[in-house]
C-alpha cells in the first residue's frame, strides 16, 4: 500500500533494523522491528489516517471474454451497473449514469433479441456485440473514472472538448452501434416473417377457378 501511514510504519521499522544491526539495541530481538512498524503505523495513521485497504471500485471492471457469450457480456454489464451505482466519490454526474444505465438495458435487451431471432450477426457484428459489453464500455468508463472530477468537466482536451463530453460521446457511438446491431437482426426476422406469410398465401390463399 502507498499510504503515507503504512510508509511511516515501514521507515520506523527499518530504523529499529539499523539500530539492531549497528548493535545498540543489545540483546532485543528482532520483533522489536514489528512494534516499530506498529508504532510508526500509529503514528502515521493518528496525521494522515489510516491506510484503506479497499481497491478502487474502477479497478474491478476487467473482464475476460471467455466461454458463454451470454454469460461473459452478462457478468460486465453487472459490474458496469453495480460500478455505475456506487459512483465512487460521486464521478459520474446523473445524467450520464443513466444514459451508462440504458445502454446497459439495451445490451441486456439484445442479448435476449439475439437469442430469439431466427437470424445472424456476422463475424464482424458478433465481434462488435460481445466487445461493447465486456470491454468497450467498462474500458471506456475505467479511463474516464481515472481522471479527476474537475479536470475532467473542465479542461479542454487535444479534440477541444471535456473528458465528460468526450465520454458522451462515445456513450453515443456505442448506442447507436448497438440500435444497429438490433435493427440487423429485427430486419432479418421481418424478412423471414415476410417469407413465411407469402409461402402460406401460396399454399392455403384463395385459387382462380377456370
Amino acid at each position: 500500500m502507498n499510504a503515507p501511514a503504512n510508509w511511516c510504519g515501514l521507515l520506523a521499522a527499518t530504523g529499529v533494523l539499523v539500530l539492531k544491526a549497528l548493535g545498540l539495541l543489545g540483546t532485543l530481538g528482532l520483533g522489536v522491528a514489528a512494534l516499530g512498524y506498529g508504532a510508526g503505523l500509529a503514528a502515521g495513521a493518528l496525521w494522515w489516517g489510516w491506510p484503506s485497504t479497499k481497491e478502487d471500485a474502477w479497478e474491478a471492471l476487467k473482464f475476460e471474454d471467455e466461454g458463454d457469450a451470454r454469460e461473459a457480456m452478462g457478468r460486465a454489464l453487472s459490474g458496469v451497473r453495480r460500478l455505475t451505482e456506487h459512483n465512487p466519490g460521486n464521478r459520474i454526474p446523473a445524467p450520464l449514469a443513466q444514459r451508462i444505465q440504458r445502454l446497459c438495458e439495451r445490451l441486456e435487451g439484445l442479448l435476449d433479441q439475439w437469442e430469439r431471432s431466427r437470424g445472424q450477426l456476422s463475424l464482424q457484428e458478433t465481434f462488435h456485440a460481445r466487445h461493447i459489453a465486456i470491454s468497450y464500455l467498462p474500458q471506456a468508463l475505467n479511463t474516464y473514472l481515472s481522471i479527476p472530477p474537475q479536470f475532467a468537466t473542465t479542461k479542454l482536451l487535444a479534440n477541444g472538448k471535456t473528458a465528460q463530453t468526450t465520454f458522451e460521446g462515445v456513450l453515443a457511438e456505442l448506442e447507436t452501434k448497438v440500435e444497429q446491431l438490433g435493427d440487423d437482426l429485427a430486419s432479418q426476422d421481418a424478412q423471414a416473417f415476410l417469407r413465411h406469410s407469402e409461402f402460406l398465401t401460396q399454399k392455403f390463399g384463395p385459387k382462380d377457378i377456370a
